[in-house]
């Protein structure tokens, strides 16, 4: 199901750090250093999806952002 509302950039990190902490515990200034930036896209070269992150840690910590990311593309595939 994708949402209608649209996310800015600093909506979609708060919402995918409170998801890793209660998740998976640990502290949102630790899971904001494995996320890293997001960095966003014009939606005229990347009509799809016009947001992308690199995230680094531990395997177990990039898998848990990575599937994060997945579902949050499905949700909101277009940030403002």
């Amino acid at each position: 199901m994708i949402s209608e509302k649209r996310l800015t950039v600093d909506q979609l990190k708060d919402l995918l750090l409170a998801r890793l902490v209660r998740d998976h515990g640990g502290i949102r200034w630790e899971w904001r250093k494995r996320v890293g930036d997001i960095r966003l896209y014009s939606v005229s070269t990347h009509p799809h999806c016009n947001w992308a992150i690199d995230a680094v840690g531990t395997r177990a910590q990039v898998e848990a952002i990575e599937t994060l990311i997945d579902d949050l593309r499905l949700r909101h595939p277009i940030l403002m």
